[in-house]
């Protein structure tokens, strides 16, 4: 898998995938049409993010690819790639527990803030992918 180079695109038309971590200066694309929604992306080297009609849904640090994100039934899930480690924050429900995968092995249950944000580290480096699975407890 690569960067997104036209920063987010429908695949299988049930998965989004976003993200240009090559990118030295900041592009974006608003009101992308997906499920009845309207997506934005903002990417480049130090952040991507991706908000789905104004609310955040995925911002890491630094910038990443993400592919194949989908969300139902209260599980979120996608594989990431970037050149380094990354710290992820999610957009979920507010004060709720969740449990966290990476490449299937747990690395235990986050309970979200007041707001939602669910955050978590990533160790990244280029050429490698994990596979993000966040649950609701």
């Amino acid at each position: 898998m690569a960067v997104i180079s036209e920063l987010i695109r429908v695949e299988d038309e049930v998965y989004l995938s976003f993200g240009d971590y090559t990118l030295s200066e900041k592009k974006k694309v608003s009101d992308y049409p997906f499920e009845g929604n309207f997506f934005k992306v903002k990417t480049y080297k130090e952040s991507t993010r991706l908000e789905q009609n104004d609310l955040l849904v995925y911002e890491s640090v630094p910038g990443t690819a993400v592919h194949r994100l989908t969300e139902t039934d209260g599980v979120m899930e996608f594989t990431v790639e970037g050149p380094e480690d990354a710290e992820i924050t999610l957009g979920m429900e507010e004060e709720t527990d969740y449990e966290v995968f990476l490449d299937d092995a747990s690395i235990g249950v986050i309970t979200t803030n007041l707001s939602g944000k669910l955050t978590f580290s990533v160790e990244l480096s280029q050429g490698k992918q994990v596979k993000v699975r966040v649950i609701r407890k």
